[in-house]
């Protein structure tokens, strides 16, 4: 079925010229000549976008834009309004606009930016499915549908029903832990306990006794009988995370409890029997501990039978806008605030950094740019001020690295060697426009005329890089 655009404009011509170029796109379009009558239509026939012009005879685009949220719940406005007045622009966007053109445009900037508010308005949908049906799936909770997460949900249903141990490899932060939790729920030992303990954080002298327990008077301290970890987890599932931190010493005694499911307490000479599946996980590359002789050769292969690989979020980044929308209804919730999107500028900061802590540093990108938002959509100066020079120790930094302010375009060349290409391509570009900006003493015009680009699209790539052009006057 094809999507639905409803266009509000008062100029015939330009509305049949753009009607004729959507259609020809594939789109179902209807029109509209006033808001009065556009917010009247968009409340009938549930349009997928709307393109609305700002000044109209009556009741102006920007008034609009509240009853059109009424009206039509959750549907992205695209204002248009007169190079003149892009001020009314921005003031959209304020107020909810997912986008503004200034006239005339390009038809084919113009088609770039709907397909992606379609694309967006596709996305949230999918993500409201996933959140309805996430208590028929536990599946639904491991958020992603780029190529790589389809791949591995599908694995992760097969190893699940399985009763077989599992390794679970994966980058710091890409979620091996809500991966054996999923594996668990969709076990048959889910009724069963799901005990969980942290290899690298017990200290050495104390994580034999945490996995398998110890006998009264075992050591000094020991003053009754306890049950390890693999005893409490009878009947259901145990997760041994970092498990290539365990010690070396220790590997011996976890071969058996892993190949034969018993193991002594410590202190005691009986061994006692597991019945318990065993999920392990680790961000190390376990074939170089091998070789290094940190890890059992004998202990990594009984391992690496059911092997899950959880891919890092630089290769899966067509689940940004999903994560986006599900981590920030979570900071919604968190901080009592109520952003409603993050702007199209703010999304390409995140598309062009290759998130070295993954998921988990995603996350904290976006709660933190919800702190420092003061309207209901995230703009590029949200992430830049959430992640400046003043975030608190340990935070990662979520911007692609940019030319220092006055670089010349042979020290970003220069600097962006060895950057993957976005970053690299993002450092050159911000460098070229100051050297035009400079050159042209601050004028937007002059310099958009040297690059060979229009004055909206120095706008919009000024605003993309957080650039002040006033900063070049004179």
């Amino acid at each position: 079925m094809a999507e639905r655009i409803l266009v509000v404009d008062d100029d015939r011509a330009f509305q049949g010229m753009l009607v004729e170029a959507l259609i020809e796109k594939g789109y179902a379009v209807d029109t509209a000549s006033t808001a009065e009558e556009g917010i009247r239509k968009a409340g009938v026939m549930g349009p997928d976008l709307i393109l609305h012009d700002i000044k109209l005879p009556g009741m102006s685009g920007l008034d609009a834009l509240a009853h059109l949220a009424q009206a039509a719940p959750g549907v992205d406005v695209i204002v248009m309004t007169g190079y003149a007045s892009k001020d009314s622009g921005v003031q959209a966007m304020q107020r909810g606009a997912y986008d503004y053109f200034t006239k005339p445009f390009s038809l084919v900037e113009m088609e770039v930016v709907v397909r992606r508010a379609l694309e967006k308005r596709r996305l949230q949908q999918e993500l409201a499915e996933l959140k309805q049906r996430g208590k028929e799936s536990p599946l639904n909770a491991i958020i992603g549908q780029s190529a790589p997460m389809r791949a591995l949900k599908e694995r992760i249903a097969r190893v699940a029903g399985l009763n077989a141990d599992v390794l679970i490899l994966g980058e710091t932060g890409t979620g091996k832990e809500l991966v054996s939790d999923t594996i668990h729920t969709l076990s048959a030992r889910a009724r069963g306990p799901f005990v969980k303990i942290n290899c690298a954080a017990i200290p050495e002298n104390l994580i034999e006794s945490e996995l398998f327990g110890h006998e009264k008077g075992a050591f000094t301290g020991a003053a009754a009988a306890k049950a390890g970890k693999f005893e409490q987890a009878k009947s259901g599932t145990i997760l041994l995370d970092e498990i290539g931190d365990m010690p070396l010493n220790l590997q011996p005694k976890l071969l058996r409890a892993v190949e034969q499911k018993q193991a002594e307490r410590l202190g005691g000479a009986k061994p006692v029997t597991y019945d318990v599946r065993i999920i392990a996980a680790t961000n190390q590359e376990l074939e170089r501990r091998v070789e290094s002789g940190a890890f059992r050769s004998d202990l990594y292969y009984r391992l690496n039978v059911a092997t899950l690989l959880l891919p890092p979020l630089r290769q899966r980044k067509d689940d940004l806008p999903l994560l986006a929308e599900f981590f920030l209804d979570r900071a919604n919730r968190r901080l009592g605030t109520d952003i409603c999107a993050i702007s199209q500028q703010a999304m390409e900061i995140f598309f062009n950094y290759d998130w070295p802590g993954n998921v988990r540093q995603f996350a904290n990108a976006v709660e933190r740019a919800a702190i420092f938002c003061t309207s209901t959509v995230i703009t590029p100066g949200d992430v830049d001020q959430a992640f400046s020079n003043k975030r608190p120790a340990g935070t990662c930094d979520p911007c692609p690295p940019q030319a220092a302010p006055g670089a010349t375009i042979a020290q970003a060349a220069a600097e962006a060697d060895g950057l993957p290409l976005r970053q690299a391509l993002v450092r050159f570009e911000r460098a070229r426009i100051e050297d035009a900006l400079r050159r042209a003493r601050g004028v937007q015009t002059d310099a958009a005329a040297s690059l060979g680009i229009s004055a909206k699209n120095l706008w919009n790539k000024l605003q993309k890089h957080g650039m002040d052009p006033t900063a070049f006057k004179g």
